[in-house]
């Protein structure tokens, strides 16, 4: 008694697309049968099948998923976006997905798509959507080999440290145009202008909070997200841009009144720890994270945050309140309480979503009581 064992590996298993591989299985059974037994066989199915051969013995075929998959990709309106839908791989991930759909639309690159699964008609809840990491497979009813997404356009997209970059360096370069040269003589103020200690302090505090953000964006940062739309870009730039010119022209203005000099030390004193303070607790969210981004939501501990959910925004607006304390000007006022309202409401947000995560329930931890952002107010 003899048995022959053959491994037929993924590729092979593609019957209707490897005929050569069929046929030398049938030149060594010799026995046609076997056909008939392979054709019932469905596929993804794995494990390993004998085979009676002549003379005796039998043989074995390991059979290997290597499933063919196709996806369909509507809009949300129902419209197909390609035509026949596409066909993976059973390994394929979400990420070969977008790939393949950029292949074949040309214009629709991964970062710029957001792919979710249908909902039922009428349905109120928040569709799924598919991890670029995640295979595709993870998706499919049981054991389906149809798979429908859903497909958004998100508009073009630029990366968040180009995003950044650019909001930044604008407050970074127009600050010292109003220091530096004579912009007010343009706005009809022709006396000359005297330079006081406090607006040399502020143009130094300014340029290096900015400068900060630079450097934070490109050497601290870990984005959970790669892209962001470009038009976040604009808006993002004439908020900062805006308060930039706004705040370095009365705070550079030719009958700017000084504050007394106890203050201005106080004001920058307590800024300059701020920002210190909150370099520090950017280093300790980095460490959440992976370099590539990965991570998920984590308890953020240490420092700060063992009090405050989010401590790099209460530092931020303290470091803010400092400097007013040392200028004292309506604009750098409006300005703080502007970033202040945006900042509570993003704090909000995360530390609900973050109670919600980590419930104590099924073996998640609690998430301790802590503030929200503005110790001892909130």
């Amino acid at each position: 008694m003899y048995a022959i064992l053959i491994t037929v590996h993924s590729v092979f298993c593609d019957r209707k697309r490897n005929p050569a591989v069929m046929m030398c299985l049938v030149l060594l059974v010799q026995n046609l049968q076997i056909l008939d037994i392979l054709k019932i066989i469905p596929y993804g199915v794995k494990g390993l099948l004998c085979f009676p051969i002549l003379g005796g013995g039998s043989l074995s075929v390991r059979l290997i998923s290597y499933l063919k998959m196709k996806v369909t990709i509507v809009s949300r309106s129902g419209r197909e976006v390609i035509k026949g839908g596409l066909e993976l791989n059973d390994s394929a991930t979400v990420g070969d997905l977008q790939e393949a759909i950029h292949h074949r639309t040309k214009r629709y690159y991964p970062s710029r798509q957001r792919l979710t699964l249908p909902l039922q008609p009428g349905s109120k809840e928040k569709p799924v959507t598919l991890n670029s990491r995640r295979n595709v497979r993870d998706f499919c009813d049981g054991y389906s080999d149809n798979l429908t997404v859903v497909f958004k356009d998100l508009g073009p997209q630029v990366s968040y440290r180009t995003l950044f970059f650019w909001e930044y360096l604008g407050p970074l370069l127009i600050y010292p145009i109003f220091y530096y040269f004579p912009v007010y003589q343009y706005f009809g103020y022709k006396v000359d202008r005297v330079i006081h200690p406090v607006q040399t302090y502020a143009l130094y505090y300014w340029c290096f909070h900015y400068f900060k953000r630079i450097m934070e964006t490109f050497f601290v940062h870990r984005f959970s997200h790669a892209t962001s739309p470009l038009s976040n870009v604009f808006r993002n730039c004439a908020y900062y841009w805006t308060f930039g010119s706004y705040i370095a022209y009365y705070m550079n203005h030719p009958h700017y009144t000084p504050v007394s000099n106890l203050q201005m030390m106080i004001g920058f004193g307590f800024g300059l720890v701020c920002q210190v303070a909150n370099l520090y607790c950017h280093l300790l969210l980095r460490n959440l994270r992976s370099p590539e981004g990965n991570g998920g939501y984590q308890i953020p501990h240490g420092f700060l945050f063992n009090i405050v959910t989010c401590a790099n925004y209460t530092t931020e607006i303290y470091q803010w309140l400092g400097f007013n304390i040392a200028t004292q000007t309506i604009a750098g006022y409006v300005f703080l309480v502007v970033a202040a309202f945006i900042m509570t409401n993003w704090a909000l947000a995360k530390h609900h979503r973050l109670k919600k995560l980590f419930d104590g329930k099924q073996g998640r931890p609690k998430y301790p009581r802590r503030w929200v952002i503005l110790p001892p107010f909130l």
